[in-house]
């Protein structure tokens, strides 16, 4: 049987600043991200099986990514661990929602982690094939396996 993508789609908002950088987004600005991830296999042939004929039930798929990245980063202000301490204890007391990272949070960064925070997730017969984050309507990073079945 052949090799079948499927993909899920989400949506969430979020703001972020980028530490040191030497252009407007190193203000404090938010985005509607868009989230796409792909995932890879075979479809279940075992008609005693309640998911024949899927690769992946999209709903298990869909609770992975809510429970671990959209329902974490969705309305939150991002921002990295190096940014100052005073800075970053100011707005933790301002706002209810702010999640200090090890890495600066560009959509490329954020990329990596949430393909770690998916691929651990995943069933083991289930590879993940692609995670584009889309920041704009004309920008987005893309990760994609290197891997060949």
């Amino acid at each position: 049987m052949a090799y079948i993508r499927i993909t899920k789609e989400f949506r969430f908002e979020m703001a972020h600043a980028l530490m040191g950088y030497d252009g407007p987004c190193r203000n404090v600005h938010g985005h509607s991200y868009e989230l796409r991830v792909t995932v890879i296999g075979r479809p279940i042939t075992d008609a005693t099986d309640v998911k024949l004929g899927m690769v992946m039930d999209f709903g298990d798929l869909k609770r992975i990514v809510r429970q671990h990245i959209v329902d974490i980063f969705d309305h939150s202000l991002v921002l990295n661990k190096d940014m100052p301490a005073d800075v970053i204890e100011r707005l933790q007391k301002t706002f209810e929602k702010v999640i200090i990272l090890d890495y600066q949070p560009t959509s490329e960064m954020m990329v990596i982690d949430f393909v770690q925070r998916i691929q651990a997730l995943l069933p083991a017969h289930i590879k993940l094939y692609s995670v584009l984050l889309r920041e704009t309507a004309t920008s987005f990073a893309e990760w994609v396996t290197t891997d060949q079945e």
